[in-house]
């Protein structure tokens, strides 16, 4: 019986998993299973009546020869996880002592402690990763419905993660009401799905009441039957991107709206950029240019192109004035400033360049010259016509006292004719005279209702009658100071001129009033003085001027008539004589709809009369109450003196030199600018396209248009953008003043036209 007990305790302790030895009280080895064999590879033959501490020196020292001794001192079973570095072994081991010595069970336990510690290690570094992070990490147990949260989601949305619910609510209750059912759909089908993950952007709530943009991004764990039971994913703060992408949408917007043409080109000069700008520069649309070779689109001199590119590669930077064509074939001069774009690494790799259209200011520039050349033509002029009165002045004498003398008749046909030619020499030589000296003669007080109804008669005597002519002359029109003889010259070369543009019959109208500029008015034209002027205009529809030729039409020796036909002295003897009277002179004219000249005298009223007709005193103009009104205009005198008046009259001012540094100062001050009075024709960034930007920030903003030349196609435009005031250059600080209150007191008027 004690034989087979022994066999089926043997046989027990063989088939155990743990591997099992004994002790005797001198350490030695009793004992080993087959498990313990293959533990402590160790042949049972080789172990039996060995020390153990023979055996396994290296177990001295440790917690397993401190565990053993005390299990077999105290008599007390012990249970320990060890290490035992020989066998890169985590054992657990279980001691217990009997009257022989010990008993001792060691299970394998590194697989489990390897995955604990890997558990662990995970559980760190997940740990870590979501405090290092300021996104909102969570994970969502599917069949908990509990959610946990990261520390992001205090630092992001200012909740106490211990304040708000552990379930799925503590995220759904913040979803924005407008986005909650679109972001639960679109949650639900992925979980529904195969998906591995589901990303969206939405609105969550803070803290403190408002939403902020976030993207949330998923990741969906699921078991072997492909069934989701966990989500882990992270909510990311958008406010920055989307501020970022709002302004580069807002740059890009100005970028359009500059006048100049803004392009970006590879290193191969292809197109990759192309701005509206540039579009309406060259004409050429995005979708034209984008790919194509900007040498060939714009027809660059290919010799300046070169040294261009070159001096770009070379410095970084190139600025200078090229010839290029516009898709018209137009041919237009442009300001070009380039600048060499670099990557990261510092390599160049495109070339962006700034193009102003400077054609109308080199024309401003050839004007300028030429009034410089006039100016010399003029001195010469004035020594020739002295040497020339000098020659004809005895001619004439001595053909009246040929005359005296009887002739026969052929001698005296022969001398009239030497005597007109004299007189009409002498002439010639006072016109030159008068525009290179500023017109001497002598100088009285003028009635200019009766010069204007010699003129009348003059023109219905003379000219065709398919002219139809119309005089619209005042009661009362002020006196002024001046030569007769020279007015009278004026009006009849203006009258003349009208005349040859209506070849085909026309209308001619002619009109006086009397006007009182202010300074204001005085410091828009820089050859106006603050006073009192007797203003004529003369009207006709007929051809009109090109525009090319209306710089020039003040010019001496220059006319578009046909030879013979004209000396190219009347408009210019014309300025000269009306400058001689300390007036001036301003035209207004489009090819096919006619010209309209306007010359501005000097009064020279009695004081009592002026004061009897002036307008009512500016103290009695409408004042400002402080408001900001925001002045845009590229001429720094206009600035200045328009700023000047609204201050004067009880306005804040903000002045602007361009587009550009209008629509700058409103982002600024867009909370504080009630009105705005811009300028219509500005460089870079002109009036139209500031009106377009200003109403798309702010739809009701009051504006002002001012301009120096009105046309149907500028009104309609500007009707369009809902500008019911439109002042002419230059003006009076009354209307100014008059359509500004109209604007701050009726956000709703009525259309008007300034005049």
């Amino acid at each position: 019986q004690a034989i087979r007990v022994g066999e089926t305790l043997s046989t027990t302790l063989e088939s155990l998993s743990d591997a099992f030895f004994t002790l005797d009280s001198q350490w030695r080895f009793t004992y080993l299973n087959r498990e313990a064999e293959r533990l402590l590879r160790l042949p049972r033959e080789k172990a039996l009546g060995i020390s153990m501490w023979e055996l396994f020196p290296a177990a001295l020292g440790t917690n397993f020869e401190s565990g053993y001794r005390r299990a077999m001192a105290e008599n007390v079973p012990i249970t320990m996880e060890e290490y035992y570095a020989p066998f890169d072994l985590w054992a657990e081991v279980r001691a217990y002592p009997s009257a022989e010595g010990l008993a001792v069970y060691i299970q394998d336990v590194s697989e489990r402690r390897r995955s604990r510690e890997n558990l662990r290690t995970s559980e760190e570094r997940f740990r870590l990763l979501s405090k290092a992070t300021n996104d909102a990490i969570w994970d969502w147990d599917l069949k908990t419905q509990s959610l946990w949260w990261s520390d992001g989601f205090e630092t992001l949305f200012g909740f106490d993660r211990s304040a708000v619910e552990t379930s799925i609510d503590s995220w759904l209750n913040r979803i924005h009401p407008d986005e909650l059912e679109r972001v639960r759909k679109k949650v639900n089908q992925a979980l529904q799905s195969e998906a591995e993950s589901w990303s969206g952007e939405y609105r969550f709530a803070r803290r403190d009441g408002t939403y902020i943009a976030v993207l949330d991004r998923r990741y969906i764990i699921r078991d072997d039957q492909g069934v989701a039971v966990r989500m882990i994913g992270g909510m990311s703060d958008l406010s920055e991107r989307k501020l970022a992408e709002a302004r580069i949408a807002q740059q890009a917007a100005l970028i359009d709206q500059a006048s100049d043409a803004i392009v970006v080109t590879d290193l191969n000069h292809c197109i990759t950029f192309w701005s509206l700008g540039a579009e309406r520069t060259y004409g050429w649309t995005s979708s034209d240019a984008l790919g194509k070779s900007i040498q060939h689109l714009l027809q660059n001199d290919l010799e300046a192109f070169e040294t261009a590119n070159q001096e770009v590669l070379r410095k970084g930077v190139w600025s200078g004035e090229s010839q290029n064509l516009a898709r018209s074939g137009e041919g237009l001069t442009v300001h070009a400033r380039w600048t060499l774009l670099r990557d990261h690494e510092g390599q160049p790799h495109s070339i962006l360049s700034i193009r102003s259209d400077i054609t109308q200011r080199k024309l401003l520039e050839q004007q300028f010259l030429r009034a410089q050349r006039l100016e010399s033509i003029g001195t010469l002029a004035g020594g020739i016509a002295h040497d020339l009165n000098n020659l004809l002045t005895p001619i004439m004498m001595s053909v009246e006292m040929i005359k005296a003398d009887p002739l026969d008749p052929f001698a005296n046909e022969l001398l009239e004719v030497i005597g007109t030619s004299a007189q009409r020499g002498a002439d010639l030589v006072r016109q030159v005279l008068s525009f290179a000296r500023g017109v001497e003669g002598q100088r009285m007080e003028v009635q200019l209702r009766h010069i204007l109804r010699e003129t009348e008669q003059f023109t219905r005597d003379t000219f065709s009658k398919i002219i139809s002519i119309e005089v619209l002359l005042p009661d009362g029109l002020w006196t002024v100071l001046g030569d007769p003889t020279q007015l009278h010259q004026v009006l009849v070369n203006l009258c003349v001129n009208a005349r040859d543009a209506m070849e085909n019959g026309g209308e001619l109208k002619i009109s006086a009033e009397n006007l009182l500029l202010d300074e204001h008015y005085a410091g828009l034209n820089p050859e106006a003085n603050p006073g009192p002027y007797v203003a004529i205009q003369i009207v006709d529809n007929g051809t009109g001027i090109a525009p090319e030729n209306l710089p020039k039409i003040f010019d001496p020796f220059f006319t578009t008539k046909d030879v013979g036909q004209g000396t190219g002295l009347g408009l210019s003897t014309t300025m000269a004589i009306v400058k001689s009277h300390g007036g001036f002179l301003r035209v207004v004219s489009q090819l096919g709809q006619g010209t309209t000249f306007k010359i501005f005298l000097p009064a020279a009223a009695d004081q009592a009369l002026l004061e009897a007709e002036l307008p009512e005193p500016q103290s009695l103009l409408p004042r400002g109450k402080g408001q900001l009104i925001l002045v845009v205009d590229d001429e720094a005198s206009v600035r200045q003196v328009t700023g000047k008046t609204l201050e004067a009259f009880g306005y804040r001012v903000l002045l602007a030199s361009d587009g550009a540094d209008a629509l700058g100062a409103y982002a600024e001050r867009a909370g504080e600018i009630c009105a705005v009075i811009t300028d219509m024709r500005m460089p870079l960034f002109d009036g139209t396209a500031t009106i377009e930007v200003l109403r798309r920030l702010e739809p009701d903003l009051p504006v002002i248009a001012v301009s120096g030349l009105s046309s149907p196609e500028q009104e309609q435009k500007l009707a369009r953008l809902g500008v019911v005031h439109f002042l002419p250059k230059p003006f009076n600080a009354e209307p100014m003043l008059q359509a500004l209150h109209e604007l701050l007191t009726d956000r709703s008027p009525r259309r008007k036209w300034g005049s």
